[in-house]
């Protein structure tokens, strides 16, 4: 898009990938605008009927016969054709299409009358080429084809119909090749002043797509903690009111569990801090893989982890405090770090309410992490549950 930016301001069509993508983005509205336009078009060209009557009764009769048996029905078919759908090239080929048919036959109106003031009509054709050329508006390679082959069609009656006088004749051509020329200047512009839009407006559309992916990015960031990718405390504080609301709203129990890895600073001294972060990662996954996808599961600091459980029972809870206790231990994770313990395992302290006013959740979790203290000294790897009364 830099490139299409920094082109030469004369040029209209863009790149291959550029173009298409112009054309996807825009061909619906545009087929619309153009149906819309030739329907008003169309609505006028026949109201010319008025016209015809008063300058040329002689040959009103055809003039109905070609205005609105012929031009009409080829108007509506090629407007019913945009409106459902076609390639670009072949709707701006069909919509040249009823600028020159709409030229050939008024010419044809024109040349049938003898009337004296007749002729005066050719001065209202420009008309049709500012429809074509700014009203539609054709691209301006079909606004060009289009324009050019009416004015040469308009120029050959005008050479061959005698009951116009010269000088009216030379007024008449020049007035069409001045008319097709600075409608042709202005459709130009029109189109230049669309696709640079369109660029600009694109632009900014990636640009700010990129923006908001940095910023779900970085809100990601903020709340998942970067070692074990799982949510931090920062999510923790500001989901536990929310649940805790909820809960309250709902009736429903929350559960709450406090696990804190056994001697893990004497894992870290023996072992090292990287394979320390790398036992994190393990028991954060277990964790994780044990827990319903309600469940929000935190590393709370260190090595201590918080698993918050809406909606649960009393069961649930015993049940999947004591499965991811079982699944850590099975881990078999070495740590020769501490006399006496073999293997990397998991205290844990549940705790379950149904919310009310009398309780805050702040106290909620003071009682999962007594739990959690009283598991320590009973041994540790066991799980205990708070006693709220």
């Amino acid at each position: 898009m830099e490139e299409e930016l920094e082109k030469r301001p004369w040029r209209l069509k863009f790149s291959e990938e550029v173009e298409a993508r112009f054309e996807a983005d825009t061909q619906r509205q545009r087929s619309l605008n153009m149906v819309v336009a030739g329907l008003i078009a169309a609505s006028i060209y026949s109201l010319f009927l008025i016209n015809d009557y008063s300058f040329r009764p002689d040959s009103f009769l055809t003039a109905v016969q070609l205005r609105i048996g012929v031009m009409l029905p080829i108007g509506l078919t090629i407007l019913w054709l945009v409106y459902r759908g076609v390639a670009p090239a072949i709707r701006e080929t069909l919509m040249a299409t009823t600028v020159v048919v709409a030229m050939m036959v008024s010419c044809l109106i024109f040349v049938t009358s003898t009337e004296p003031y007749s002729y005066l009509d050719v001065f209202s054709f420009g008309l049709i080429l500012v429809v074509g050329n700014i009203i539609y508006p054709l691209r301006f390679s079909y606004a060009c084809a289009s324009s050019g082959i009416g004015v040469l069609i308009m120029l050959a009656f005008i050479v061959a119909y005698e009951p116009m006088p010269i000088e009216a004749k030379r007024l008449a051509m020049f007035s069409i090749v001045a008319k097709a020329l600075f409608t042709l200047f202005a459709n130009y512009r029109l189109e230049r002043s669309e696709r640079s839009g369109y660029l600009l407006v694109l632009k900014e559309k990636i640009r700010s797509g990129y923006y908001l992916k940095d910023n779900r990015k970085l809100s990601r960031l903020s709340v998942t903690d970067p070692l074990t990718n799982i949510a931090n405390r920062r999510q923790f504080d500001t989901i536990f009111p929310l649940r805790w609301q909820e809960a309250i709203d709902k009736h429903n129990f929350l559960g709450l569990m406090v696990i804190d890895i056994d001697y893990f600073k004497a894992y870290n001294d023996y072992y090292g801090h990287l394979q320390g972060d790398q036992c994190l990662r393990q028991v954060a996954a277990t964790i994780q893989a044990n827990s319903r996808d309600t469940d929000l599961v935190v590393r709370f600091g260190g090595e201590e982890f918080v698993v918050l459980m809406p909606n649960a029972t009393s069961q649930a809870v015993r049940q999947a405090a004591e499965r991811i206790r079982c699944s850590i231990e099975a881990l078999y994770i070495p740590n020769y770090g501490c006399s006496g313990q073999r293997l990397v395992t998991v205290s844990i302290g549940v705790a379950l309410l149904c919310p009310t006013n009398r309780f805050t959740p702040d106290e909620f979790l003071a009682h999962a992490d007594t739990a959690l203290y009283r598991a320590k000294r009973q041994g540790r790897n066991c799980v205990c549950v708070a006693d709220i009364e």
